[in-house]
């Protein structure tokens, strides 16, 4: 998290902070979606799908893996990658968990 000083923030903060940044680029979110779509795994479609450079697209499927939102395995020369269905549920939890903290009034007469 850089010069952030992270012990200041509760472990659950830390990861929701990680977590989201693994959203916030629009390459990532287009491979996770394509992901979902195929449900199944997939390798090098990603490339033809997105038309970004494959070294591009190596990198934030790495970002990914490395989080543990994906998974890979080796089939001969290539990677095949798949989302990870328990880190994608826990990911939900999480997300699900922060958004239903807010207490709508009805009326919006918050600000």
């Amino acid at each position: 998290m850089g010069l952030t000083k992270t012990n200041l923030f509760t472990d659950e903060q830390n990861n929701i902070a990680v977590l989201a940044k693994a959203f916030g680029h629009p390459a990532r979110v287009a491979i996770l979606q394509y992901l979902l779509k195929a449900n199944a795994c997939i390798n090098s479609d990603l490339v033809n799908e997105l038309g970004l450079a494959q070294a591009t697209i190596s990198q934030h499927l790495k970002e990914l893996k490395s989080l543990g939102i994906i998974q890979g395995t080796v089939e001969g020369v290539s990677m095949s990658y798949c989302i990870n269905s328990e880190k994608w549920k826990t990911i939900k939890t999480t997300f699900n968990n922060l958004f239903d903290q807010l207490i709508c009034c009805e009326d919006n007469n918050c600000c």
